[in-house]
């Protein structure tokens, strides 16, 4: 795969796909993340005097249909305070102006916007790639879809060639994947165990330990026969997971967080042989002795909460854990939305070694699959 700091981008014009799906509400980006997370690679061409035009999606609107609301105006507004130049939104792929003498960076309206991308048109990816000297894939985040702007462009472009995130990406998420050290503890939690079942297998070869929280724990609990009451589980999966628990890594909570709303009504800690029948697991004790495991380890890989930690009452298993990924010395990579808002929230980001900005992308890496984004630029 060909690095962007491998080429000699000086006066040449990129056009490099980010991810800029941030969430905006009346006009304000109310996360940043994902934009701060393609400054590395904007900076660095503009330091090399190169001129960019940027291509992201925003949300998901219908297909070739113009919606205000997934309009990137406000990311290019963002943009340009940071970067401290103009940054031109161009809502016409025939535009004359994507690389004009007066600024030099734009941003292509939201993707989405134009027909074929999702379907991976190579006439729209044919376009793309044709805008610039040399088409940067930048945008982890959607590594894993094969639309028009994330593997088409990438396969007609002349020349083509990974962006500084992606570049960490790679190399952070190989290195769990590939070279890790053991004790290898791995973190799964989130509401379903189908949604996660390929990277729980891929990961119980791999782990010394597996701690499960939040949903995937109940059906783990209703596999070895506890009662989880009016619990989010899913019976579809109680087979599957108990023959992963018979591997023997699978670490179950012994005490959970109850209540019989999302609420908070009626909120006790109980041993989870004592979980009424009217009773939701809404969050878990982390046992001392799990703990260890994370103070021991030289690998942590951490993707979900523990509990419904955006209701204070039900925080503390997912606190806990942030706390212990943070105060242990392991390498760790943590991934997922909801992974990178618990450590917003609780530590800080550099308190964890590595933070994937992806979400399904991240999943299917660390499955142990080749993302189509990256497949393509492997052959190029």
């Amino acid at each position: 795969m060909i690095n962007l700091s491998s080429l000699d981008i000086n006066n040449k014009n990129l056009v490099i796909r980010v991810d800029m799906n941030v969430p905006i509400k009346n006009g304000n980006i109310l996360d940043s993340t994902r934009i701060e997370a393609s400054l590395p690679t904007i900076e660095y061409a503009l330091k090399n005097n190169a001129k960019i035009l940027l291509i992201s999606h925003l949300g998901r609107p219908i297909e070739g249909e113009y919606e205000e609301s997934f309009s990137l105006k406000p990311v290019a507004k963002y943009l340009s305070k940071i970067v401290n130049e103009p940054c031109n939104v161009i809502d016409d792929l025939d535009s004359k102006s994507f690389f004009n003498k007066e600024s030099n960076i734009q941003l292509l309206e939201n993707i989405r916007f134009f027909e074929g991308e999702k379907a991976n048109c190579k006439d729209l990816g044919a376009k793309l790639a044709s805008l610039g000297d040399i088409y940067v894939f930048d945008a982890f985040g959607t590594a894993h879809r094969e639309q028009a702007s994330t593997h088409s462009a990438i396969e007609c472009a002349p020349v083509a060639c990974a962006g500084l995130l992606l570049q960490r990406e790679n190399k952070f998420l190989s290195l769990a994947l590939n070279n890790h050290e053991s004790p290898y503890v791995a973190v799964i939690g989130g509401a379903k165990v189908s949604s996660k079942l390929e990277l729980i297998k891929h990961i119980n070869s791999e782990a010394d330990h597996i701690i499960v929280g939040g949903g995937i724990a109940n059906t783990f609990l209703k596999a070895k026969g506890f009662d989880v009451g009016k619990s989010l589980f899913e019976d579809s999966m109680i087979d599957i997971a108990y023959n992963l628990i018979e591997k023997g890594k699978i670490i179950l909570p012994k005490k959970v967080i109850t209540s019989t709303t999302f609420e908070g009504k009626n909120v006790k800690e109980t041993l989870v042989s004592e979980v009424g029948h009217n009773e939701m697991i809404l969050d878990l004790h982390l046992e001392e002795e799990t703990v260890a495991l994370l103070e021991d380890a030289k690998t942590i890989l951490w993707n979900g909460p523990m509990g419904v930690f955006e209701n204070i009452v039900f925080e503390k298993g997912t606190k806990d854990l942030s706390i212990a990924v943070a105060r242990s010395k392991a390498f760790s990579l943590a991934g997922g939305g909801e992974t990178l808002s618990a450590i917003n929230k609780y530590i800080k980001s550099n308190d964890v070694s590595y933070c994937s900005t992806g979400g399904g992308a991240f999943l299917e890496f660390m499955e142990g699959k080749t993302l189509p984004s990256i497949e393509v630029l492997n052959s190029k």
